[in-house]
């Protein structure tokens, strides 16, 4: 373990990051400079490798971490046309993820800190996310954010980098596992979600009527195991059949409009708690990866324009797990003094409210 604290203080005027992740089956390394400019963006997926098991096995995405991000790291460097000494700080993702992966980047992104004495910045995979809309658009703080991928599915107040307040949450599944375990059910290919959203371009919304748990209820939270559940039953009193090419294409458009419409209804909720606790906040943004889901982003869109609020998404690409949004966290942690020792320990389990950041001196 390293037990000295930061090293030294980086460029105001100017930042130049790497930022790396490697909590989930991407290996990704970015540079990103702090007037949002993109320098490069390498992802490695590694989708292929997990497609066989029909989920992300750990032990495989640690090893494939492990041996490409070296790889990764050199080709993000190439094609920014930079050097290491030309970085005034690296970030890597430090939780929650899992946690073999998590520690390949962690440590990639230490020892860079620390043979090359620049700033090292911890970041919440999640908070990444949040803060993506700030590297694409113009976003004041404070704005509302449905963070919505695979593994989390929740509503937060972004107050600034480092302050979130969670309105609500999945109390089941998210909607990201939703979408896989359904796609399963109907033989359709991992990963789940583009693979229901291709399916539904085909098929009938109205097909087969399907629940929308929680829907009408006052809070924010989400639940979408009924509604995996209920297709599941569905295909038992249809026998099963999924090689009826009409049946799984409506089935999965009612799955879809139906996840949509409960993401659409809670998002109502959201928005009327954030207008009430924070009157000057003007921007719904939605991020994370079923944020590429087109008709979630029309549900969305839909909301907050009845409600007169902006709405930002990032390009599709950086909705999806990526090292640019990693840099761009750090560059924003770092730009408000959060920082922090090269002891930082990895957090598989981290909830996003409890986020700390040490301020430099």
């Amino acid at each position: 373990m390293f037990a000295q604290p930061i090293c030294r203080p980086y460029k105001r005027n100017m930042m130049l990051l790497m930022g790396i992740e490697t909590s989930c089956d991407e290996t990704a390394a970015a540079i990103v400079s702090s007037d949002g400019n993109i320098r490069s963006n390498i992802i490695l997926s590694q989708l292929d490798e997990h497609r066989p098991y029909g989920g992300v096995v750990p032990e495989i995405a640690a090893r494939s971490h492990l041996q490409h991000l070296p790889e990764i790291i050199r080709s993000a460097l190439k094609e920014a046309d930079v050097e290491f000494d030309d970085l005034t700080g690296v970030a890597a993702t430090a939780g929650p993820g899992l946690i073999g992966g998590v520690m390949v980047g962690l440590m990639a992104a230490k020892s860079i800190a620390l043979v090359h004495d620049i700033p090292f910045t911890a970041v919440h995979h999640m908070e990444a996310h949040a803060l993506t809309a700030r590297l694409t658009d113009t976003v004041p703080f404070p704005y509302l954010a449905l963070l919505i991928s695979g593994g989390h599915c929740q509503f937060v107040v972004v107050k600034g980098p480092g302050d979130y307040q969670i309105l609500g949450a999945t109390v089941d599944d998210a909607i990201g596992e939703a979408f896989d375990k359904t796609a399963a059910l109907l033989g359709l290919p991992y990963p789940g979600g583009p693979a229901i959203e291709a399916a539904a371009r085909t098929g009938s919304p109205d097909a087969y009527p399907l629940p929308r748990p929680m829907a009408g209820r006052p809070n924010c939270d989400f639940s979408f195991s009924g509604l995996k559940t209920a297709v599941r039953k569905l295909l038992e009193r249809l026998d099963g059949d999924t090689e009826d090419a009409k049946v799984v294409t409506d089935i999965a458009a009612s799955f879809q409009y139906a996840a949509a419409e409960v993401v659409g209804d809670r998002t109502m909720n959201a928005i009327q708690q954030f207008k009430n606790r924070y009157p000057e906040g003007s921007t719904l943004v939605a991020a994370g990866g079923v944020a590429a889901n087109q008709k979630v982003r029309n549900e969305l869109q839909e909301i907050a324009d009845r409600e007169e609020l902006r709405f930002v998404a990032p390009p599709v690409p950086l909705c999806t797990d990526n090292g640019a949004m990693v840099a761009w966290a750090g560059i924003e942690r770092l730009q408000a003094d959060l920082g922090d020792s090269l002891d930082f320990a990895p957090r598989p389990r981290w909830p996003l409210d409890e986020l700390t950041g040490a301020r430099q001196g």
